[in-house]
């Protein structure tokens, strides 16, 4: 792996994770010091942070972690109705039935009771990802969701832990896979907009509440949307 693409993988997932919040200033030498790379790939990896939308250059050599509000947040899940729902219909048009069809069995099935059970649920939004992404044959489209992806990571770690949404989310997944099963495209986009509404509302909920947006929120939550 190349500095530039290592020092972009670290400073990524401390982003995602609220290690490194938003307003740390990303210092060239300080940062440059502690991945243990020179300036040059660290200069790369943070332009690409800045061309992701994940931090944002206050001045020629100030590099600072972008903010995400609440408005923040309504415009990227505005982009990420568009895209998703497109993908869903897309999807039951161009896709792998069976596939689909397996996913829906196996969202009928998850719990979320334990650590270990949500491990695996998150390991199965990431198969339904995976398998919407190949369905649509469109790399235009999976492009622009994986860089949705990537900034819903953090919008997910600022909600608090709620089972119920949890619960719900799993319910809604195995409609949206089952409809792509069943070739129903209007379904498929209907029951992703439902998705997404239900997401949006239970994100805003908790930043509204007096403990929400804390950087110690569950990890949990990455479920949630």
């Amino acid at each position: 792996m190349r500095a530039s693409d290592r020092a972009y993988a670290i400073l990524l997932d401390e982003i995602q994770s609220g290690v490194l919040a938003p307003g740390a200033v990303l210092a060239e030498v300080e940062q440059s010091t502690r991945l243990g790379v020179s300036r040059t790939p660290l200069r790369e990896a943070l332009s690409r942070l800045t061309t992701d939308g994940l931090a944002v250059q206050q001045s020629p050599r100030v590099t600072v972690v972008s903010d995400v509000d609440t408005s923040d947040i309504r415009e990227l899940f505005e982009l990420r109705r568009a895209l998703e729902e497109t993908a869903a219909r897309l999807a039951a048009e161009r896709g792998d039935a069976s596939a689909f069809a397996e996913l829906a069995r196996a969202f009928g099935q998850a719990t979320l009771t334990h650590g270990d059970d949500l491990d695996a649920y998150y390991s199965l939004i990431a198969q339904f990802d995976a398998q919407l992404d190949a369905a649509v044959v469109n790399d235009y489209l999976t492009s622009a969701l994986r860089n949705v992806r990537t900034h819903l990571v953090r919008v997910r770690r600022l909600a608090r832990d709620n089972p119920d949404r949890l619960a719900a989310s799993v319910a809604e997944h195995r409609l949206i896979a089952s409809a792509i099963a069943a070739r129903d495209a209007d379904l498929a986009a209907h029951a992703t907009h439902v998705h997404l509404h239900n997401a949006l509302s239970s994100i805003l909920t908790a930043l509204d509440s007096p403990t929400g947006g804390s950087p110690a929120a569950s990890p949990s939550t990455q479920g949630a949307a």
